[in-house]
């Protein structure tokens, strides 16, 4: 019977690969193929399997994760998508809320909506805030704008109705008569994508579901196709942005949930982790060859949010991108990954990233035709890396390329040598890392006293230490099979759905048996997706509202009881509201009405209970593989820091930095100072010692 479990995570360069089999794990790395995702994902799946001696039949489960949606929205690379949307609000996405992001930047950039305004097209008709008909459909207009849409070669069209989150009457209307008059055409309705208030969020997030679907739809029918020509015939699931699993089927109807499915599974790897060891806060560092993200987890649960931005035209300005109305996991995501390219700007600064040289050609020392520098390359240069050994062999690493590409693009212009040169592109790496962990921080509300840093991805451990020493964290932790972390973080997530919807409710007037119908219809929608892959196993339900002091503009998250509510809940929940308030804000707003603007209910699977790390007894360190020249970043010096295998490491070995300890898919780099001791799991556990 089969038993074994395998995942795969597609990031910008590498293509992760896992499987576990009975406690065994193995693991794989392989370039990613951007024209064709899927052939990387079947061949990395050819190599895993041959790593453990299995066959396709002995699979149970596959578990997939890609950032092909993200990619297409940010390199505008989606379908020919229209948009039908209540007459007089065409301009909603030109619109948005008429914030700007940079008050003071007169040539202000705002993100380009996706669906042109000639696409853009109105329909008449209109609800109130309550749902009731002001306007009926104007069915004979809709189908004149379906015959200009044919014309136009539209593929894939988006319908965002005013006030279609509360009554969907029309939304579904519209779609009726789309499958009359154009069956094959893909259609995304605002009232099934993102039923909540605020027009602009609510058309964005459906327009970008249309705009990906078809290309979605396509991958996920290939890569189901090459699966099953390749001897599969195990349950397919599609890891969510929200970090649970879901269906095929469910994935390919709301492809935009997929936004941040890789970056999902390394919180949950993380979080797990941290469960595993008992630490209640933690910081989930994942840096992989094009982005690093940071994610804040406490009590063991990563940061849950609702909103999220792709496309960003400012770098790093919140505001700047195209708002998403989905469940995901919050986390700060930046360009700086191992083929982030560096360059001087004309300021004479070193700059690292956003843009990647991605997995083709990529870093000029990986010998494909690339010409600029990258952060693997100023790795290379500083003697992290052991050109023959990278990624376990697969990839041997140039050296002369790497040097001649930052002596020309960085320390030429400098007046460096190219190894200073490369001391500063991870040094500005490095720090643009710890910057937005700072700020992560402080937007959650939240400091880093007491946590330990979690990293994980194939440049998160060779960075990790200095990032800590910047951030002002003593204690790192590397996982074993830390450089595939987000494809197990697949095989520990559960099965999940959320809903979520708008309902306007205000305490003082607060609507017991409206707010439990409502809840009660959510809990029935989420549990009939989660039952289709549960397979009987025990589900698990949370409910959420998001709520503020009424005349506000943010909501904050406050749990509820995950049954019907009373009238004697109402007290305790708006204490609670109070409490998370304070937090946030140091106070609460004595005598303000609160106001409800959005229900979340999430179901998912009970996971397993996690058995705590025990102790171990001290064990005696190996002797090192080798000695390589590196040069700190701290100061620039050049000393001969120990090469130590993992594999040879026994629980209980303590190592002194400065070290390095090498394994096939990534390096842990144990600075000046640090120690590095494996734990009972086979984790590395690295401590800095008191200045």
């Amino acid at each position: 019977m089969p038993s074994a479990r395998l995942a795969s995570d597609i990031g910008g360069t590498f293509t992760d690969l896992a499987l576990e089999r009975d406690g065994e794990r193995w693991t794989a790395k392989v370039l990613t193929t951007p024209h064709a995702p899927e052939l990387g994902v079947l061949e990395g799946i050819r190599v895993v399997l041959d790593k453990a001696g299995l066959r396709p039949a002995d699979v149970a489960l596959f578990i997939h994760g890609t950032t092909l949606a993200t990619n297409a929205v940010i390199e505008r690379k989606g379908a020919r998508t229209a948009l039908l949307t209540t007459e007089g609000f065409r301009d909603v996405l030109a619109l948005g809320n008429e914030s700007r992001y940079d008050q003071y930047d007169l040539n202000i950039e705002l993100p380009r909506p996706l669906v042109p305004r000639r696409w853009r097209l109105p329909v008449p008709e209109r609800l109130d805030n309550e749902g009731k008909v002001l306007l009926p459909l104007d069915e004979a207009a809709l189908r004149r704008q379906i015959a200009f849409m044919k014309a136009e070669g539209i593929e894939s069209v988006a319908i965002g109705f005013l006030h279609a989150f509360v009554n969907p009457a029309h939304e579904r209307r519209a779609a009726e008569i789309l499958a009359e008059e154009w069956p094959e055409v893909r259609v995304s309705l605002s009232s099934e994508v993102s039923p909540e208030m605020r027009e602009w969020e609510r058309f964005s997030t459906t327009v970008a579901n249309a705009y990906v679907q078809p290309l979605m739809a396509s991958y996920l029918g290939r890569l189901q196709q090459g699966l099953a020509e390749g001897g599969f015939a195990c349950p397919f699931f599609m890891m969510l942005s929200g970090g649970g699993l879901t269906t095929v089927e469910t994935a390919a109807r709301f492809p935009i949930r997929l936004v941040e499915s890789g970056p999902a599974g390394g919180a949950i790897f993380s979080a797990h982790v941290a469960r595993q060891r008992g630490l209640s806060k933690v910081l989930s560092f994942d840096m992989g060859g094009t982005t690093a993200k940071v994610c804040l987890i406490d009590d063991f649960q990563p940061q849950a949010s609702r909103s999220f931005e792709v496309a960003r035209v400012g770098r790093f300005k919140k505001g700047s991108g195209l708002p998403l109305r989905i469940p995901v996991i919050e986390m700060v995501e930046i360009g700086a990954g191992g083929g982030s390219l560096a360059q001087v700007d004309a300021l004479g600064r070193i700059q690292v990233g956003p843009e990647s040289a991605g997995a083709d050609p990529g870093p000029a020392c990986y010998g494909r035709g690339g010409t600029r520098p990258a952060v693997t390359d100023a790795n290379l240069a500083l003697g992290r890396y052991e050109p023959a050994l990278f990624a376990g062999g697969q990839f041997p690493l140039q050296v002369p390329p790497a040097l001649a590409a930052l002596e020309e693009h960085v320390g030429g212009r400098l007046g460096l040598a190219p190894e200073m040169a490369a001391l500063g592109v991870v040094e500005m790496v490095d720090e643009n890392m710890a910057n937005a962990a700072r700020v992560h921080a402080i937007e959650s509300g939240k400091g880093y006293e007491g946590r330990a840093i979690i990293a994980f991805g194939g440049g998160g451990p060779v960075h990790g230490y200095r990032v800590a020493e910047k951030i002002g964290v003593s204690r790192m932790l590397v996982p074993s099979g830390a450089g595939v972390g987000s494809a197990i973080g697949f095989l520990r997530a559960p099965v999940g759905y959320e809903v979520v919807k708008s309902l306007y409710q205000r305490f003082r007037s607060f609507d017991v048996a409206a707010v439990n119908g409502l809840l009660g219809a959510m809990s029935a929608e989420a549990r009939s997706v989660v039952e289709q892959g549960s397979f009987g196993a025990r589900l698990a339900e949370s409910r959420i509202a998001y709520m503020r002091y009424v005349g506000q503009g943010h909501e904050i998250s406050v749990a509820l009881p995950a049954r019907d509510l009373t009238e004697a809940d109402i007290a305790a929940i708006r204490a609670d509201y109070d409490a998370e308030y304070s937090r946030f804000y140091d106070r609460p707003v004595p005598g303000s009405d609160v106001e409800i603007l959005s229900f979340a209910v999430t179901v998912a699977t009970v996971l397993p209970e996690v058995a705590p790390a025990g102790a171990v007894e001290e064990a005696p360190a190996p002797s090192p593989i080798r000695h390589q020249a590196v040069r700190d970043t701290t100061d620039g010096t050049v000393a001969d820091w120990a090469v130590y295998d993992r594999e040879h490491l026994s629980p209980g070995a303590t190592l002194a930095g400065p070290c390095i300890v090498a394994e096939a898919e990534t390096s842990t780099l144990v600075g000046p100072g640090w120690t590095c001791r494996m734990d009972a799991l086979g984790y590395l556990e690295l401590f800095k010692e008191a200045a």
